[in-house]
């Protein structure tokens, strides 16, 4: 899956433990949606803008 970044800068955080990477698009803000893909990975968004990324068994994917 390619994603195409809709901002220069982001902040990415991975939580060992759990595996899970977390890429957030603005200052980290919770979410008032989320959406996952067929992938596994979870789209956050704030409204219609999407503001996080999570990937779920991130050391599993190349």
């Amino acid at each position: 899956m390619l994603i195409d970044f809709p901002v220069p800068r982001f902040w990415v955080d991975y939580d060992k433990e759990a595996d899970v990477l977390y890429i957030s698009l603005q200052r980290p803000q919770k979410a008032t949606n989320t959406k996952m893909t067929d992938e596994g990975i979870l789209l956050r968004y704030s409204g219609d803008r999407l503001v996080g990324i999570t990937i779920l068994d991130a050391s599993a994917r190349s």
